[in-house]
């Protein structure tokens, strides 16, 4: 069942209802269940811990709980479970024992962000948290960049600006940040990736989702790149671009300065090695 992000108030009567009624309320964070369990005034009967390292383990012992007639609420630290957060594997294990397992909606970052998001992004695509690693980062942008949805992640503070530095250098669309959602400093950043990085400055903090637009047609700078680099193996900077152009459906005088800097970037490695 789906918990408060972050203001307590935006639990829905129906999750205090279920909460006051089970007998077992599994949760991630029992310290972070206790606050919400504290904020209506109630006291759960039992209260596992279950997260990402002792599910798979204890799921079988949660199963048998249902068999016997215990009804269990299953809580992540914030949102809803199973969104990036532990609850696969208990869910799965009721599903396989022919239990019955009962969704009660509610908050979501996710929704929460799109239904405030002044950007392009009927149609998305939710790629979770991504890559902590800078090359599979970019790797993984580089991929859904190109792609005409929007697209959405979470990202920690302390990899927020590298991100955006990788998605302004690989694509010109614009962003939507949403930080520490429903909560007293909540924020809301629109901007291309150079210019959120001069809104959220050198120390952002808080947990962020981000929403990049859709675009029916989209160039990146990662394809342009792609392709004029294997063009300059062969052709002069301005063959390059006039065939480039043709290629990424671009303007040659974009891609012949683009093609000039890289020239350069190759022809500088070379005097390194030489000297």
């Amino acid at each position: 069942m789906a918990t408060p992000i972050g203001h307590l108030g935006d639990i829905t009567r129906r999750a205090e209802d279920v909460l006051k009624s089970v007998q077992i309320v599994a949760a991630e964070d029992t310290r972070r269940t206790r606050v919400l369990l504290d904020h209506i005034q109630h006291r759960a009967p039992e209260l596992w811990s279950v997260h990402e390292h002792n599910e798979q383990a204890i799921a079988a012992t949660l199963v048998a709980r249902l068999r016997e007639g215990v009804d269990i609420a299953l809580v992540a630290d914030a949102g809803t479970p199973l969104v990036n957060d532990p609850g696969y594997a208990l869910v799965s294990a009721v599903w396989l024992a022919g239990g019955r397992v009962v969704p009660v909606p509610g908050a979501s970052s996710i929704i929460t962000a799109l239904s405030v998001c002044p950007l392009p992004c009927h149609h998305w695509c939710y790629v979770g948290f991504l890559p902590a690693k800078a090359k599979a980062r970019r790797e993984l942008l580089a991929s859904y960049l190109p792609r005409p949805e929007a697209i959405i992640f979470l990202e920690a503070p302390h990899r927020i600006l590298a991100t955006l530095r990788d998605i302004g250098e690989l694509s010109d669309k614009r962003i939507m940040l949403g930080r520490e959602l429903t909560k007293q400093f909540e924020t809301l950043y629109v901007g291309t990736g150079e210019e959120l990085i001069s809104q959220l400055g050198d120390h952002p903090k808080g947990e962020i989702v981000a929403i990049v637009e859709s675009k029916d047609i989209v160039q990146t700078n990662y394809e342009h790149e792609r392709v004029l680099r294997i063009l300059l193996q062969k052709l002069s900077p301005a063959q390059a671009a006039k065939l480039g152009a043709r290629i990424c459906s671009a303007r040659k005088s974009d891609l012949y300065e683009l093609a000039v800097k890289l020239q350069s970037e190759v022809e500088g490695k070379g005097d390194a090695l030489d000297g």
